[in-house]
């Protein structure tokens, strides 16, 4: 175990870092970021800060020398960086869950091989999409073997003129294919699990995209609780095989079959799990605390039914700061802002919370709200 009054080192300087480093501290923990660039979000708030390349392994064993743990707040890091840092220090999740999650083949030959489903799809390795498309069949979905978050480096191919465009953007590059999924909604579910292998599963979350970019999730999820109990389970059973320490969020598609589909694996806090700052029991940054340092697993219940609502770079007309009275004014909306230098659209600069009764109240406030601050209202 891992007290508090320790130093707990984080990999990556970003939003996530950030309500990370402030949850430990919380618990009385010291917070030292490892971030390449400076004036990231972490780093405003953390009790240290690093800056030097993720393939610098002299700053990495240094960095490792003055925490008790390090855990991560995005998983793209070298493999052999990541090896290097845990012979020094104790890292979690380790090296070989990053491996699998920071790749899309690896993964889905992963879920394959444990009999976890997913979207049918094949493999690209040299950038022939038209052989992966005509094993998959169209419609079908061309996304890069590394990870893009946010729906970058992928696209939908429905056509041969999508196809053709395909072949050129992916010309020599590794994808995956995958035939479309017609789903009824998408959904995630936040598993934290520690070295003893306790493991708590948050409350399912109902997501809805925007130009594949998260724009609201919705807790408790909109389906039955039949439904519920089997994606919690699904979800803590890849937990448990994959040997994840810390958190892990599934990703998965409810089809409009009733199946449900993995989608994807992150090794990390979830954009979807900023609900449960306010909204549950245990927050999901606190819970990757006391997962990653041993501490006993705080409770995952909901206090109230939530919506989140991201708030993106587009909302920074002509660079100038949105006016956020109409958030501020309503007793049960909170707002979180990420202390992000500069507003670019698609960038996640903030959140904002709204609890109600029950779901639809929730949704239909965050819906006005955000309304008023796209100046739509």
């Amino acid at each position: 175990m891992t007290p508090p009054g320790q130093t707990i080192g984080v990999l990556g300087g970003g939003p996530l870092g950030r309500l990370f480093a402030q949850a430990a501290q919380n618990l009385g923990y010291r917070v030292h970021v490892f971030e390449p660039q400076a004036g990231g979000p972490a780093g405003a708030v953390a009790n240290e800060e690093t800056h030097a390349s993720y393939d610098n392994l002299a700053a990495l064993r240094a960095f490792a020398r003055d925490c008790a743990v390090v855990t991560c707040e995005f998983e793209n890091i070298p493999v052999d960086s990541l090896r290097a840092l845990a012979a020094a220090t104790r890292l979690h999740p380790s090296p070989d869950v990053l491996h699998i999650c920071q790749n899309r083949q690896r993964e889905k030959h992963w879920l394959g091989q444990n009999k976890f489903s997913h979207a049918v799809c094949a493999e690209a390795l040299d950038g022939d999409v038209a052989a992966a498309v005509a094993r998959v069949g169209r419609p079908c979905v061309v996304k890069t073997a590394d990870f893009d978050h946010d729906g970058r480096g992928q696209m939908k191919i429905t056509d041969d003129t999508d196809l053709e465009q395909a072949g050129a953007i992916f010309r020599g590059r590794r994808c995956v294919v995958e035939r479309w999924v017609d789903f009824a909604c998408e959904l995630s579910v936040i598993v934290a699990r520690t070295e003893r292998g306790e493991i708590r599963v948050f409350p399912l979350s109902e997501n809805i995209h925007t130009r594949n970019i998260l724009d609201f999730s919705i807790v408790p999820a909109r389906v039955s609780a039949a439904v519920a109990a089997e994606a919690q389970q699904l979800a803590s059973d890849i937990a448990q095989k994959l040997g994840v320490v810390g958190l892990l969020a599934v990703e998965l598609f409810f089809t409009d079959r009733g199946v449900l589909l993995v989608n994807e694996l992150v090794p990390r806090p979830h954009n979807s799990g900023h609900w449960s700052i306010d909204g549950g029991e245990t927050s999901q940054f606190e819970q990757q605390v006391r997962a990653v340092c041993g501490l006993p697993l705080g409770p995952v219940g909901v206090r109230e039914p939530t919506v989140m609502v991201n708030l993106l770079g587009d909302l920074w007309r002509g660079g100038r700061e949105p006016d956020w009275t109409a958030i501020l004014a309503e007793p049960k909306s909170k707002l979180h802002l990420y202390g992000q230098r500069e507003p670019r659209p698609g960038r996640k600069m903030g959140h904002f919370t709204v609890r109600a009764p029950d779901v639809e109240t929730a949704l239909a406030k965050a819906r006005e709200l955000k309304a008023k601050l796209a100046g739509e209202v």
